[in-house]
């Protein structure tokens, strides 16, 4: 009864979110409309100018509604969930680009057959004479930057930490490109009820940002005197990092869900990070478990006891109290997305049916396993370990029904590599399962779930 009060209130509060979103973007176009003039539709170069406005107020809001996504709002948060709100983000994001660039190609094509001038002379003159276009422009390119950036191949190919430290330039983007839009849109200039609705738009992102992920974090781990307390060695590149702290139940974490960790260092404060626990929260400790990739997570090992740790979080709804334990409960974990799955099945509730699935591609690899076989023992779970090639472990909709008994009434829990998630999903398909039955954890960027 109290999971279906709390899933009611989540959709509620979805619901909420949704409407607020709608009425804004309603609101946003409303502001256009009402100043249009019969000049604005006369001609075929004036009605490309205003499509270009049109573009340009949708391109801004989407901006701003996807900062909101991941400003870490915590009742949209739980609601929603941040994998789900981090997918949203993206898929949200090129809209956002692809509207502001047709707003610029489409606003020098009009001006520039207005004036009867060349495409690039107009672009020049816009830039150089008009009002904070300069900055304007500096924003676009760090958009577009931004954008190219977060395509699939060139994210592949860069690290963790210049995508980051790239996407931390669009809040900069976004606050070069506001003078522009209040000092030169038509739609804005001499109508301040316009201007005040658009002003505060801008003032409540920024404060819900600035309040979210500066300083609830900042107070919030200073308060608790988060600190490392030390690092230990799990496997061939994996290692643990103990967090000690002061009250730590106060943050609420459960088994399954992540923080973004920043460790207070020379190298590392300006870099944050997000990683599951690997344990549910005890004894006023976190560990977190990381995968060597070679960039930020490569250097973890070298940080000393008694370095100062700020988090944002806990994020997630990857948790025991989620789940229907109604249903027989399949968890599968690849590579060191074991870590989660570890922790949440610390929070199970007695007598619960599950059947763990643990894959990697080497034994060695098989990271926690004697924590796992003493935990499963406890919980009465049943443990099946599968280290070795996907051919002797495909995973698919006939193995897993020899597997698991009832294996269509069962609800899944995935985290791993993308490629075990799909597999995952296929095999439900293939075995007409709802596709509501199949949960999985969803993590920004190219994160340590990538390769198995």
């Amino acid at each position: 009864m109290a999971k279906q009060l709390t899933r009611k209130r989540a959709s509620l509060r979805l619901d909420a979110a949704a409407t607020i979103t709608g009425l804004g973007l309603g609101l946003t176009l409303a502001v256009l409309v009402s100043t249009l003039s019969v000049d604005d539709v006369n001609g075929v170069y004036p009605i490309i100018t205003t499509i270009s406005r049109v573009a340009a107020l949708s391109g801004s809001y989407l901006a701003l509604v996807g900062l909101m996504m991941v400003a870490r709002i915590p009742w949209i948060e739980r609601a929603v969930g941040h994998d789900r709100l981090v997918l949203w983000h993206r898929k949200s994001a090129p809209y956002s680009l692809f509207l502001i660039l047709f707003h610029v190609l489409l606003v020098v094509l009009g001006y520039a057959a207005t004036d009867r001038i060349r495409v690039g002379a107009e672009l020049w003159r816009l830039v150089t004479t008009y009002p904070w276009m300069l900055p304007a422009f500096f924003a676009f390119i760090l958009f577009m930057t931004a954008g190219i950036s977060s395509y699939k191949r060139a994210r592949a190919k860069i690290k963790y930490e210049t995508w980051w430290t790239i996407h931390l330039y669009t809040y900069l983007g976004i606050a070069l490109s506001f003078m522009h839009q209040i000092q030169t849109g038509v739609m804005f200039i001499n109508h301040p009820l316009n201007r005040a609705y658009w002003i505060s738009l801008y003032i409540v992102v920024a404060s819900c940002i600035i309040t979210w992920r500066v300083i609830v974090p900042l107070t919030k781990s200073f308060k608790l005197k988060l600190k490392v307390e030390k690092v230990e060695v799990e496997g061939p590149g994996i290692i643990s990092i103990y967090v000690s702290g002061k009250n730590i139940a106060k943050l609420g974490a459960k088994g399954g869900q992540f923080f973004n960790w920043r460790f207070l260092t020379s190298d590392h404060w300006y870099q944050s990070h997000p990683f599951s626990l690997s344990a549910a929260p005890k004894h006023n400790q976190l560990r977190l478990t990381v995968k060597n990739l070679g960039d930020h997570s490569s250097s973890l090992i070298n940080l000393e006891k008694g370095t100062r740790v700020m988090v944002e979080g806990p994020y997630g709804t990857f948790t025991a109290s989620r789940t229907d334990i109604r249903r027989p409960l399949v968890l599968i974990g690849g590579g060191v997305g074991i870590t989660p799955i570890r922790a949440m099945i610390e929070d199970m509730p007695p007598h619960t049916s599950v059947d763990l699935i643990y894959r990697t591609s080497r034994s060695e690899d098989l990271i926690m396993k004697s924590e796992l076989e003493t935990l499963c023992d406890e919980k009465e779970i049943r443990l099946h370990l599968m280290a070795g090639p996907r051919s002797q472990y495909p995973l698919d909709a006939k193995a897993l029904k020899s597997l698991i008994h009832n294996v269509r009434d069962a609800e899944f829990y995935v985290c791993g590599p993308n490629q075990l998630t799909d597999a995952i999903k296929k095999a439900a398909l293939d075995l007409k399962m709802p596709a509501s039955r199949v949960h999985h954890e969803i993590f920004e960027y190219h994160s340590v779930l990538e390769k198995e």
